[in-house]
């Protein structure tokens, strides 16, 4: 991913992980960048970005997307992750 938006560093949440980019005629497998943030000073928001690896992507051009969620909301989004990530586990045990 030579040509990327978002800054990846050392506390990048996955600097490389499998995504999926779908539109209405494709479907594609590719890489991408997925971080948990908040701004460093004043933090008034938890930023939830993401960036797909245009290198292999032909669909779209270069972007990021980006959610800013409350504290709240972050909570809440964390509270279904684990609780998906439970029901993969359990099924996996299986």
């Amino acid at each position: 991913m030579a040509d990327r938006l978002m800054k990846v560093n050392a506390y990048t949440t996955f600097d490389l992980i499998d995504a999926t980019v779908t539109g209405h005629d494709f479907e594609e497998e590719t890489f991408a960048v997925l971080n948990a943030t908040s701004p460093r000073k004043n933090p008034d928001r938890v930023q939830l970005q993401l960036e797909l690896d245009n290198m292999q992507e032909e669909h779209l051009p270069a972007h990021m997307e980006e959610v800013s969620l409350s504290p709240q909301e972050a909570r809440e989004l964390a509270a279904d992750l684990e609780k998906h990530a439970s029901k993969v586990e359990r099924t996996d045990e299986e």
